[in-house]
């Protein structure tokens, strides 16, 4: 998980992080830590089984 957050808080620093599949770029860091956060929990629950 803290894997994914840290390559999804880097890709906000970039500016090439989008809200959603083709959304809008995220620009507020709250949004982009929400954004780590749920992708981090999707990429964890995927290992466990």
């Amino acid at each position: 998980m803290q894997a994914k957050v840290g390559k999804v808080m880097k890709e906000f620093k970039e500016g090439t992080l989008h809200s959603g599949k083709g959304g809008k770029v995220v620009k507020n860091p709250k949004q982009a830590i929400a954004i780590a956060m749920a992708e981090g929990k999707k990429a964890a629950k995927g290992k466990k089984k």
